[in-house]
């Protein structure tokens, strides 16, 4: 929605939960982090730790904040682990070139 930022806009993607697990849709860029967290806070853990990134259409270094966002909340409620299938290649590069691929393998 034009005019409206953080938190308070719409995202171009989201979390859904799909059986135990969490499927992502869409873009998940700087623009949608704060919102697309703030969404996914109202949902449940996925029970199978499973944080499907497949339908991941387009992300940035926002996008591997707010997935380190969810492993630590999933710490720091006594969660099991969380695990990333589908990280796409362009991701998983970046995180590669910050460092920061391994946390991700979980």
């Amino acid at each position: 929605m034009a005019g409206r930022t953080g938190a308070d806009r719409t995202p171009a993607g989201a979390f859904a939960a799909v059986g135990d697990r969490w499927c992502f849709r869409g873009d998940l860029n700087f623009d949608d982090a704060m919102p697309v967290l703030a969404a996914a806070a109202d949902l449940p853990l996925p029970a199978s730790g499973v944080v499907d990134l497949a339908g991941l259409a387009r992300g940035d270094s926002s996008a591997l904040a707010v997935l380190f966002a969810l492993r630590r909340r999933a710490e720091a409620e006594g969660h099991r682990a969380l695990s990333f299938p589908g990280i796409p290649p362009a991701l998983l590069a970046l995180a590669r070139a910050y460092g920061v691929d391994g946390v991700l393998a979980g």
